[in-house]
């Protein structure tokens, strides 16, 4: 029983801290366009990261906890091992500035010390593979909404002056931030749910056919919520103005973006990364200005850190749990 409260307490710990690491996914565009200061900015996106529990379903949480890791194979030596993983290369990267994904992080750390606990059969790889394709998919998918809907508002904005069209879009980015601190909630909150979903079912509380629980989903969207209010400014710095300068206009047409393809991944249950999906929404906006807007050299260094975060944090993970079993 200690253990399980232990791998369930990492678990929360790792929701705070992916609540501070991602926090610049929801505010970074209205805090770089000075619609809200910093502290009205986490306080909006705590809210609203918290209350979307009452909106969505748990989707994405099921596919975390039943779909890629044969649940038969889990101890709670294997998921507190990958948990472990996971917060160590969230830290990093958030030392270093580096918007990388928090999703594919725990995705990476729970397969790797699966792998070292039972070897490459108990993954379910079509459910990985389907993840990792949205490593791709989710930037080019925010992107592209992102200009088309630019676009749009291009097209209907054309007979109205600059300055009125800021002074609209600053007061309708308070609703897109809103609706985009949503979408975050919905997808990342449920990754911890469907880990301690899986703990409890490890630690012998629960079986494959119950639901989960309701104060693991009120526990997790709390974490997440204590942790946008904490604040990542190092990543906050990267998104919202080393990619592109972002205008009211441009900040709306993104969130906008971003929370439009989250509602519908978290919808088909599918993990995508938050990170991946804003930060090609916020290209997408750059893009519609002019190609040379957008800071090519700070995005390839971003797409960099997507790609060797899932390895990574599997490699490393499994390393955790080879320690772990000269503990328990």
């Amino acid at each position: 029983m200690t253990l399980l409260v232990i791998v369930i307490s990492l678990t929360l710990l790792f929701d705070v801290i992916n609540g501070f690491h991602d926090s610049a996914n929801s505010i970074a565009t209205i805090v770089s366009t000075k619609v809200l200061t910093p502290l009205q900015a986490v306080i909006w996106a705590a809210f609203f990261n918290f209350i979307a529990f009452l909106i969505f379903g748990l989707h994405v949480a099921n596919t975390i906890g039943k779909g890629i890791v044969h649940l038969d194979v889990v101890t709670l030596q294997v998921v507190m091992a990958g948990v472990i993983g996971a917060i160590i290369w969230n830290l990093i990267t958030w030392w270093f500035g580096i918007p990388s994904s928090s999703s594919h992080t725990l995705m990476g750390g729970f397969v790797g010390a699966a792998i070292a606990h039972a070897g490459f059969g108990v993954i379910f790889y079509s459910e990985v593979l389907k993840i990792m394709a949205f490593i791709v998919l989710a930037p080019f998918i925010g992107m592209f909404v992102s200009m088309f809907l630019s676009g749009i508002l291009l097209v209907l904005c054309r007979n109205f002056s600059y300055g009125g069209v800021t002074k609209t879009f600053r007061r309708l980015q308070l609703f897109s931030a809103a609706a985009y601190s949503l979408g975050h909630g919905a997808n990342d909150a449920q990754k911890a749910m469907g880990i301690i979903f899986v703990t409890l079912i490890a630690g012998g509380v629960l079986t494959t056919n119950d639901a989960i629980p309701f104060w693991v989903v009120i526990a997790c969207h709390s974490a997440m919520a204590i942790g946008t209010l904490m604040g990542g400014w190092r990543i906050v710095k990267t998104m919202g103005s080393k990619i592109t300068h972002l205008s009211p206009f441009e900040g709306f047409s993104a969130e906008t973006a971003g929370a439009l393809t989250l509602y519908a991944t978290s919808a088909l249950g599918i993990p995508v990364s938050t990170t991946h999906t804003i930060t090609g929404a916020i290209i997408g906006a750059g893009v519609t200005k002019r190609l040379s807007a957008v800071r090519w050299g700070v995005t390839r260094s971003i797409v960099m850190a997507w790609i060797i975060t899932i390895p990574f944090t599997a490699l490393l993970s499994a390393f955790v749990f080879y320690l772990t079993t000269l503990i328990f």
